[in-house]
Formats: C-alpha cells, structure tokens, sequence
C-alpha cells in the first residue's frame, strides 16, 4: 500500500534524506522513529505528497506520489502533529467541511461523520468550537477527519500527543482497528505506544534507516548485550564480589552500588558471543557467603535500543 524505494532528498547542501526504503502492507502498522534532524518529517512529507523526492519513488495504493499525485494523495488520510483545525467552526461542521472537500456525497457525509464522531468519541463536543477544545480533543477531531472518507491508507504524526491515558488506550484500539483493512504509519515520539501499537519499526537516524523490523525482533536481537543483574546481601567487602564476578569466563564489566540495609545491586554485562553464566554468578556469590534475593537478566526495550541505534550512527559519523 505505501511503497518508499531509495528515495533521498536534499535542501542545498543538506542531505535530509538518502536512499530510504521500507512498505507498509495493508493490515500493518509501521511505526516511523527517530530523532530530531533524522529524515523521519522529510519522509513523511513525501509521502503525504507535500515534498517531492530528489531520487527514487513513492507509490501510495499503486499511485506513484510525482506522476500521479492527486490519486495518491486522494487514497491518504493524513494527521498532523499539530491537528490544524478552524478554531471558528463547530466540531460537526468542521467534519462536514472536510467530507464535502474529500467529495463525498449529502447521504454519504452524513453517516461517514457520525461513524467518525463515534469512533473518536466526541460526541459530547460536537457543537463545540473547535477553538475552545483542549488540545487532547483537537487531535480527536484531527484523527476523525483523517478517516472520514474511507482512506485505504493512513499516515498519522504523533497521534497520542496531548491525550490522557485513558484517551491513549481508546487511540490505540482505533488504530489496530483502522488497521484490519488499511495501511497505517506512525510517527511518534512514544516508545512505549509504537512498542504495543505497531507490527514494525522503521527507525532513521541521519537520514537513513537504521533498522527495520518487529519491536520484539529488535529487542530479541539485542539481548545478547543484556546485563545480569544480582541483589544481594554481601558478608564482607562488596568490592571483592565484584571482583570475583568479573574474572568469571563469559563477563565482561561489572558494576556495583549500594541499595539500602546492608543489600547491593551487581550488574554484569557478558563479553560478546558468551553462553547464559547465571549459574556461575549465583556459585560465586555463595561461595563467598552473599544471599542472593534476585538474579535476573536485564532485557532492554525498545527505548534502549532506539538509543544503542542512533547512538551508534552519531559514533560511525563521528569516527
């Protein structure tokens, strides 16, 4: 349904963008990340058709977004980060506004709002003005217009932004449930919602991608990196423990601090390629008189490893 296939872009010397490629398939949710100045708001403006491409090529729905530009656009429904709304307008007429702009029909833009302001739930503001909603109701109205003539395809920037935790669950479901017969990609800043909201992650940083894939797969992939962690009460020096922890075969570093009554945290990263030594850090802790109350493996989220990715992009340019 979205199709990106080595598309760069450049303003003057900057190159914003360079020979990004990823697809969203209908029934995906493909979370767009990455950091400020990355290529992820150039990359959606060219795919919404507000920005041209420089190289390569775009098709929405089959349409290519240069040569057949107004069917492409035609299949998007598009939310902006910032929802941009007529404050002056009532939240209905404004939704029967941008059903009379998409084209549809008096019969058909009736149901069509009334089908949107109930899966948005703003049925309890729509004779407000949209100037006097809060922001978290803008972007509602904002999510509902997006959807209001049916588009088999979705871009939304930051759909959650301003909403409460309840509004964040309810925006959650609408888009899994959008997502049965559409393609959806989002943009957000959220870790934690494009970890439970999307069946993939693309993320930039400077420009390129940097990784493509299911959020447990990135997660699976580092595991290998992921530290051991072991609680325990020490009977003696804790600084010997560590020690001893970290001439273990398989243990790279070891790290210790201080919890409370007497307890401390070891943190044991694994030299790279090492098979599980939990069984070794446990024996060694015993032998040395520590009562161990937690040995677990510290797997890292997705936040960490968006982190571990763009930070090992800025180390690349940098060297």
């Amino acid at each position: 349904m979205i199709s990106v296939r080595s598309v760069s872009k450049s303003f003057g010397r900057v190159a914003a963008v360079h020979e990004v490629s990823f697809e969203v398939g209908r029934g995906e949710v493909v979370g767009l990340l990455g950091a400020n100045g990355a290529g992820k708001t150039t990359t959606i403006r060219m795919v919404t058709g507000f920005l041209p491409s420089d190289a390569g090529a775009i098709t929405v729905n089959g349409h290519d977004t240069m040569s057949d530009s107004l069917a492409a656009r035609a299949c998007i429904g598009y939310l902006a980060e910032s929802a941009p709304a007529y404050g002056e307008m009532a939240t209905e007429e404004y939704l029967d506004y941008r059903g009379r702009l998409y084209g549809l029909a008096r019969s058909t833009r009736r149901m069509a709002i009334e089908k949107s302001i109930s899966m948005c739930e703003l049925g309890e503001v729509r004779r407000r003005r949209i100037g006097q909603l809060s922001r978290g109701f803008r972007q509602r109205v904002g999510l509902a217009a997006a959807v209001l003539h049916e588009p088999p395809v979705l871009v939304l920037d930051e759909p959650t932004s301003a909403l409460d935790p309840r509004q964040i669950r309810h925006t959650r479901s609408v888009v899994r449930e959008l997502a049965r017969e559409r393609a959806v990609l989002v943009s957000s800043h959220i870790l934690p919602e494009v970890e439970q909201t999307c069946d993939r992650v693309v993320v930039m940083a400077r420009g390129r991608v940097r990784a493509d894939a299911k959020p447990g797969e990135l997660i699976h992939g580092s595991k290998e990196q992921a530290a051991y962690v072991m609680e325990c009460r020490v009977a003696g020096d804790a600084g010997a423990l560590a020690a001893a922890l970290g001439q273990i075969p398989g243990v790279a570093k070891v790290e210790k601090e201080s919890i409370a009554d007497g307890w401390v945290r070891m943190r044991a990263w694994p030299a790279s390629g090492a098979a599980d030594v939990r069984e070794q850090l446990a024996a060694a802790a015993a032998s040395r008189g520590a009562v161990v109350r937690e040995l677990r493996r510290e797997l890292p989220g997705l936040e960490r490893v968006f982190m571990d990715l763009v930070e090992s992009e800025d180390e690349g340019t940098a060297a």
